[in-house]
């Protein structure tokens, strides 16, 4: 599989990576219900099967079981060792309410938890995975991070969720390496700015739920959505409620109509429209089982002609430039 430089870092990533979000599980304000642990890892052993070189997944994600599943999936892989790359800034209760920290013992707190759960001398990419609205904070948090790279314990360091005023405020504190946004045919907000400036100032994109987290597989249906479980934060989501449901699963048929021409499936072909946006440097594809792995992962080799884009965007009224 092809590489991509990520940002300004030595990275070469592939157009995909592994996301570990729903491999949390469930105990926690937006878990994805129960998982099976070991189907999961071999997700991900088929995943760097198939070429893909790198994992994201964070502490918040089951309460810092996604990192142990990682490291046991890691732990058991013979092949050459994929990036890691995880966050922080968000802390959690007794209940599993998660919260935004950003002050900088807590970075550090959390980037030594990060290493033991993972068992990694050094993280590949960190990332503060949500901002503050204050911004003296924000800029403590990243200076935080910054000296976790000058410490040794951080290769490269990104930010998430973040606008471009956050993002051109953490350049004037230390070199951001790269941005991690939703991005989907569904939630397309960061077209508009986000994606030019981070094109404009060479900052890596990774975009994450480009499947607009499950809706766009083509395995998602009305009854499924309504029989999602009560520890599935989809449940509760606007976009899998109506009146929004009907819509997107309108969107699901035309991706099913452009697959068919490829022979690929509505979600690979949601994954390869994200990634023709040349902002984009790679994309999280969540998994969850080997056979999710094949479905979708890939969707970096499926080529959208200008037809097959037209067909996609008249739907949604909207362009790409």
């Amino acid at each position: 599989m092809h590489t991509r430089v990520l940002g300004n870092s030595d990275l070469r990533i592939s157009p995909l990576g592994v996301g570990a979000w729903a491999m949390g599980g469930a105990g926690w304000e937006y878990g994805w219900g129960a998982q099976d642990d070991d189907l999961s890892i071999r997700a991900i052993h088929r995943a760097l099967d198939l070429g893909i070189n790198w994992i994201d997944t964070a502490p918040a994600y089951g309460l810092g079981h996604s990192e142990e599943l990682v490291s046991r999936a890691l732990a058991g892989w013979q092949g050459p060792r994929p990036y890691v790359f995880t966050k922080c800034g968000l802390s959690w209760d007794e209940r599993g309410r998660v919260s935004r920290d950003l002050d900088p013992a807590t970075v550090r707190r959390e980037c030594e938890a990060s290493l033991r759960r993972l068992r990694v001398e050094v993280l590949d990419l960190y990332q503060i995975h949500w901002p503050v609205e204050e911004p003296a904070a924000l800029d403590a948090a990243w200076e935080a991070v910054s000296r976790l790279r000058e410490d040794g314990k951080v290769r490269w360091a990104g930010v998430s969720n973040f606008d471009v005023g956050q993002i051109r405020r953490s350049q004037a504190v230390a070199p951001v390496t790269s941005l991690q946004p939703p991005y989907s045919l569904v939630h397309r907000d960061v077209e508009a700015e986000v994606l030019p400036y981070c094109r404009r100032e060479g900052i890596g994109v990774i975009v994450y739920a480009p499947m607009a987290s499950g809706l766009l597989t083509g395995a998602m249906t009305r009854e499924r959505a309504t029989r999602l479980p009560e520890d599935d934060w989809r449940r509760h989501s606007a976009d899998f409620n109506e009146p929004r449901l009907s819509r997107n699963l309108a969107l699901v048929g035309r991706l099913r109509t452009v697959g068919t021409r490829h022979g690929r499936s509505p979600g690979e072909v949601a994954i390869a429209w994200a990634l023709r946006n040349p902002a984009v440097t790679g994309a999280i594809v969540g998994i969850r089982s080997p056979e999710q792995a094949d479905g979708v992962l890939r969707a970096a080799e499926v080529e959208l002609t200008d037809e097959d884009v037209a067909e996609i965007e008249a739907f949604s009224g909207r362009r790409v430039g």
